[in-house]
């Protein structure tokens, strides 16, 4: 891909993670919906914090996670997102700058506070959020700066940006830039229950050539298509966009193009402790070995890697570095 500033420019919720373990009895007291994210208020925020046991804060949001991936494999990354100018959003603002990230949004001088999401995680390792948006909800087109759009070769945004109505037009907006400046745009569908609020804006962008990278788990893309046969599903989505990766767990990823199929093995691990960030990581290693001119196969299997290393531990961002993993790796 021609030069640029930046390899991958992301775009999300800047939200910080506050995460504690909890069982499946907790969830159902709770009327949490298990795997999935929900989007909550301040009231309900309060209650769950008060409910949930000991937590770890983390600088989280999907997109925020997928930057910090992309930094620890050494890419050139930026970040759009919206914070106030509090506490949480001095943290969050720390820690992504801290990994090498360029993250200059202006944040918020005002209510509301910055966004901050309870995951609990269950013994299984899967992750249920109870986001409460916050200061998210103000992200619109004055916080995109045309310049880094322009200079990053993956403008990336995540699905949940459909939520705060502000942040379409500001999407909508970078990828106009992006195109324009001869850029790809791409996005991840988020989850289920957010491909069943926006299916038919979702399958939009793709049919309009707005988006040319989608990321999407088996579950996401069964509702986009509302079907229950996958190899239907990767038909359709082959015909939608341009290139298409759709990770499946345990059992690894498929990426394809218009030109072909790459169905990647899952990495080994040796246990699993956490899912929170996985698809974001897996993007991350996706978009690292796209924006280096790797073999689409190749961009899965760095992805696969990512995913497997951050689903070992508790917390949505590599511990480890992503790149001395990459290079031990041989891949």
């Amino acid at each position: 891909m021609q030069d640029a500033k930046f390899d991958v420019l992301t775009i999300g919720n800047a939200i910080v993670d506050i995460i504690a373990k909890a069982d499946d009895d907790f969830l159902v007291r709770e009327d949490i919906i298990k795997g999935a994210m929900n989007l909550i208020d301040a009231p309900r925020a309060e209650h769950l914090y008060a409910a949930m046991g000991p937590a770890i804060e983390a600088s989280g949001g999907s997109a925020g996670n997928t930057a910090a991936g992309l930094a620890s494999f050494g890419a050139k990354a930026a970040y759009f997102g919206k914070v106030a100018n509090d506490h949480l959003g001095g943290v969050f603002t720390h820690d992504i700058r801290a990994i090498g990230v360029n993250f200059d949004t202006n944040p918020l001088e005002d209510q509301p506070p910055t966004a901050r999401s309870m995951i609990f995680v269950t013994p299984d390792g899967q992750r249920s959020m109870n986001t409460y948006l916050g200061a998210c909800v103000e992200l619109g087109p004055n916080d995109i700066d045309a310049d880094i759009v322009a200079a990053s070769k993956v403008t990336y945004f995540e699905g949940y940006l459909w939520d705060p109505p502000r942040a379409k037009e500001a999407i909508r907006l970078a990828a106009q830039i992006a195109h324009d400046n001869d850029r790809l745009v791409s996005m991840t569908l988020s989850d289920s229950f957010c491909v069943d609020r926006y299916r038919d804006e979702f399958l939009e962008l793709m049919r309009s050539g707005t988006v040319d990278i989608v990321f999407a788990n088996e579950a996401e893309l069964l509702s986009l298509y509302q079907t229950s046969d996958f190899d239907s599903a990767l038909s359709a989505i082959r015909d939608d966009v341009a290139t298409a990766a759709i990770t499946r767990g345990e059992d690894g990823s498929i990426a394809l193009n218009r030109d072909g199929t790459f169905a990647v093995g899952a990495h080994s691990i040796d246990r699993l402790e956490d899912t929170t960030g996985a698809g974001d990581l897996y993007a991350s290693g996706f978009l690292f070995g796209f924006t280096q001119g790797r073999p689409l196969a190749e961009c899965a299997r760095i992805g696969g890697l990512a995913a497997a290393e951050v689903i070992q531990h508790i917390g949505p961002r590599p511990q480890t570095s992503l790149k001395g993993l990459l290079e031990q790796s041989g891949i």
